[in-house]
């Protein structure tokens, strides 16, 4: 959030000193010192946590860690008892969901909240429908508009869905949380937060997740990931951090550690 100045060369005489000012990368998020408390339960204790631009965290801990609590403060849902969030270097109060959203954060949680009975597409834009004037007077939903712009987003993450006519309900797991992530894509997010993506999916339905996720990156959007297969997180990840009991216990690169490595942090031995 600060700058560093770097005096390049101090003059003498009539020559004036000369500086320059070096940002430091300032992180995409940065929460700092987040507490929740759920009466005398502390969920998150003194919690720093941060993500820079394009970059894939994964948020690692055992059930009642405190993962779900952090990602909820950050989506907006949970207001923080403690602490501080900036968003690209900014002070702000993430005080609902719609306001994490316009300030650039898309939660995709586990059970994706899909209308099976609707189409692709109109999932893809639910309470947000494109729509078109007729005679200046009519608004009608823009359906053409939005299968295009549907197929753009499955396009662009290299999802193989032919058409977005057809009912949610036909899709398979992976598919369905192909879909889901496209629906986010198209809202410009700049924060992915994903809730356990990959669990009750085959080993071909989590690999196409994790490419999707491998290309949310390569387009210069961030994610965070919580999940419970250390493998799936380990092969997609730059960093790992760890919460234990509401505390955060590990924050590390994920090149170099093992599995091993990883579950010693987690349960603590």
């Amino acid at each position: 959030m600060l700058s560093t100045i770097s005096i390049l060369e101090i003059g003498s005489g009539k020559t004036q000193p000369e500086a320059k000012v070096e940002l430091k990368r300032v992180p995409l998020l940065e929460a700092v010192n987040i507490s929740k408390n759920f009466g005398s339960v502390r969920a998150l204790d003194g919690v720093n946590f941060s993500v820079h631009h394009q970059e894939i965290v994964g948020l690692l801990g055992d059930n009642g860690a405190g993962k779900s609590t952090l990602v909820k403060v950050i989506s907006g849902v949970h207001p923080p008892d403690g602490g501080e969030i900036f968003m690209e270097g900014v002070k702000t109060k993430l005080s609902s969901p719609a306001l994490a959203r316009r300030m650039g954060i898309e939660t995709i949680y586990q059970d994706l909240a899909l209308v099976d009975d609707l189409s692709i597409y109109r999932n893809m834009f639910l309470a947000r429908e494109i729509k078109k004037r007729y005679l200046g007077l009519f608004n009608f939903l823009d359906d053409k508009r939005m299968q295009k712009e549907a197929l753009n987003g499955l396009d662009s993450l290299k999802i193989g869905i032919s058409t977005v006519r057809d009912p949610v309900r036909y899709l398979s797991g992976g598919q369905r949380q192909s879909v889901s992530t496209a629906r986010a894509i198209l809202t410009d997010a700049k924060l992915f937060l994903m809730d356990e993506p990959t669990a009750a999916l085959g080993v071909a339905e989590s690999r196409q997740v994790l490419k999707i996720i491998r290309e949310l990156k390569d387009k210069g959007r961030s994610v965070v990931v919580i999940a419970h297969n250390i493998r799936h997180i380990m092969s997609i990840c730059d960093r790992l951090v760890i919460l234990r009991r509401g505390k955060l216990v590990g924050d590390m690169p994920a090149k170099g550690l093992t599995v091993d490595d990883v579950e010693e942090v987690i349960i603590g031995s």
